[in-house]
């Protein structure tokens, strides 16, 4: 079909109990009776996108996708085949689109996986067929915004769009431009993996520098988490109690053996939220 891909507007020729037949320069078009609040008639103008579906078979569409020629947008990944590519779905009730293992990570553990989210247009190639393109840095660019330095320590949603050597670029939910630095994350992100991180510096060029680590009151034990809430709570933001004290009296306190408590002090000392001093633990 010559014109997969296009929007354009066709005239009703029929219908039958299922579906509105529409013709434009000779070409017929099925679409859905659903889409249609009443049945047009014949004669009527219909404007849609036309592609073709996975049998095949040339249909139209009222509800135009987001995804389209030279125009980027969100699609979710639903089915990775190795030897082709990945499945996006732009909102085409029967047809999925591919994005070509050509454009996918060389390491397929980094490939997309179901559910993740690409940013892409359609392309067509020599057989007329749809295909997805992934957006690249330019396109990226061209529909951030610019990060300041009020947003630093500030929890964001983002989605990794490029995966390099020095580390994850990412765009945020709300479209800043982010950066994670492999020092600042466990695992590598996916290629289209959502993630949730945290704004730990400002770039001139308004780039977030990102972390997936836990900030440290996150990464705490239970036990430590325990003790934190109670110099929280303390009038005077101190408690009697150091490594040093009494087992007895630290298990009647917090419920919790010396040992226990101890390497809770630790964990708190680590994180530098705490000091001890003169018999006392204080919350920094």
């Amino acid at each position: 079909m010559k014109r997969n891909g296009q929007i354009l507007t066709a005239t009703v020729t029929d219908h039958n109990d299922t579906q509105v037949f529409a013709q434009n320069e000779g070409e017929t078009f099925a679409i859905d009776q659903t889409e249609f609040e009443q049945l047009p008639a014949v004669g009527t103008a219909v404007h849609g996108f036309v592609y073709e579906n996975q049998h095949g078979d040339a249909r139209m569409t009222t509800k135009i996708p987001t995804v389209g020629h030279d125009h980027y947008a969100w699609a979710t990944v639903v089915e990775v085949r190795h030897d082709l590519g990945v499945f996006v779905d732009i909102g085409l009730p029967d047809k999925d689109i591919v994005v070509s293992l050509d454009q996918l990570p060389e390491l397929s553990r980094l490939w997309p996986a179901r559910g993740d989210k690409l940013m892409i247009a359609l392309i067509i190639d020599k057989k007329h067929r749809l295909w997805g393109k992934l957006a690249d840095e330019s396109i990226i660019q061209a529909v951030a915004n610019l990060g300041k330095p009020a947003q630093m320590n500030q929890d964001v949603t983002a989605t990794a769009y490029r995966l390099k050597m020095a580390g994850t670029h990412v765009l945020t939910d709300d479209f800043f431009l982010g950066f994670i630095h492999p020092s600042e994350r466990e695992i590598e992100p996916r290629l289209g993996e959502v993630v949730h991180a945290r704004v730990i510096g400002v770039r001139p060029n308004g780039e977030l520098n990102l972390s997936l680590k836990p900030r440290a009151f996150e990464a705490i034990s239970d036990d430590a988490a325990m003790v934190l809430a109670v110099l929280e709570h303390s009038a005077d933001k101190t408690i009697p109690f150091t490594d040093k004290s009494d087992p007895e009296a630290i298990k009647q306190a917090f419920g919790i053996s010396k040992a226990a408590f101890k390497r809770a002090l630790g964990h708190l000392l680590k994180a530098k939220l705490i000091k001890e001093h003169d018999g006392v633990t204080e919350l920094l």
